[in-house]
């Protein structure tokens, strides 16, 4: 049982950073640097506002000067994924 436990865990963990990977190139291995020197600094961010976000980015009801790059980044997440990154974000 412990295996199983382990390894879902770790599966996880493996998903959520699959998930961050493509974002830490402009925003930070933690989320710690504004996006191309253009956007917030998301570190901490509440979950819902995340979410909010990303949201808006994929269906083009949000953003500034990165709405164009953002929405083809958040265009091949899932809810479940923009919840997943809106938690990792808030942890960070």
């Amino acid at each position: 049982m412990k295996k199983i436990v382990l390894g879902t865990m770790i599966a996880a963990a493996s998903l959520m950073a699959a998930n961050w990977a493509p974002c830490a190139g402009c925003h930070g291995a933690a989320a710690e640097k504004p996006a191309l020197g253009k956007s917030a600094v998301i570190k901490g961010w509440p979950v819902e506002k995340t979410v909010a976000a990303l949201k808006g980015y994929k269906d083009g009801s949000y953003g500034g000067p990165m709405k164009g790059v953002m929405k083809g980044q958040v265009a091949r997440l899932s809810d479940a994924d923009i919840e997943d990154l809106a938690k990792q974000i808030a942890a960070f």
